[in-house]
């Protein structure tokens, strides 16, 4: 009986985990750039002393979906959208490099770059920061061309070029921050084979019927296990009504 009623408990625990992740997914549905999770449950044995008599359901992410969002043009001059395989290097909050798909850039009062969640965009140099310009462009190999004020009509000049990288998805991992890093806690090269798209924003891959569809399978579950809870329970009193009548 208390096999039952421990594999049902946690079922339900995980089954709750793995809504969140889901609920999570749905959330950050008209985010630029966000990459869905994966989550997927299994069944563990609890080891201690004596042989491994129970098990116990876990649900963890395997891994991110890495197919790319659909593109929203926006005509804005700061977004970029990156064309294909690749991502933008920023500047994690630890001061670490890390990767992002998010181009919604925009600048501060101060001319640094941000990305669309904070950011610092990383340049040839390091973070990229800007003169007060009329103009800006970025072109398809993340240069960055300006126009500064009081030259309308002048030459454009070249200030920075935007990191571009394409490392193996296998060697990346999204991290809590919702940032992309390399697993070995390393940097990567930049990468002139990487195009982007200027005046567009790549939104969210999640399937927002897929993500609904699984949000009603997860709760139907939950509650199968709820009923499997009642059900231990209800087994375990009449158990011991026949006990008392022995």
């Amino acid at each position: 009986m208390d096999r039952m009623l421990y594999i049902a408990m946690s079922g339900a625990k995980q089954n709750m985990l793995a809504q969140t992740a889901n609920n999570n997914n749905l959330a950050n549905v008209s985010t630029p750039g966000f990459r869905a999770d994966f989550a997927s449950f299994r069944s563990m044995p609890v080891f201690g002393n004596g042989h491994p008599t129970r098990a116990y359901a876990m649900v963890e992410r395997p891994g991110t979906d890495f197919n790319p969002g659909p593109l929203n043009t926006t005509a804005r001059p700061l977004d970029i959208a990156v064309d294909g395989e690749g991502f933008i290097a920023v500047q994690a909050g630890d001061g670490n490099e890390a990767y992002t798909r998010a181009g919604n850039l925009h600048l501060t009062g101060a001319g640094l770059l941000l990305s669309g969640s904070g950011q610092p965009v990383l340049g040839n140099g390091g973070p990229i920061s800007l003169p007060p310009a009329s103009k800006v462009d970025i072109a398809t190999d993340g240069t960055i061309s300006v126009v500064p004020f009081g030259q309308n009509g002048g030459q454009p000049q070249v200030v920075d070029r935007i990191k571009l990288v394409n490392p193996p998805l296998q060697d990346i991992y999204k991290a809590n921050d919702g940032l992309l890093k390399l697993k070995e806690g390393d940097t990567l090269p930049a990468n002139a084979n990487v195009k982007v798209v200027s005046g567009a924003v790549e939104m969210s891959n999640v399937n927002i019927a897929a993500s609904l569809v699984r949000m009603i399978d997860l709760a139907r579950q939950f509650e199968l296990h709820v009923k499997l809870m009642r059900t231990a329970d209800k087994q375990a009193d009449n158990l011991g009504q026949m006990m008392r009548l022995s």
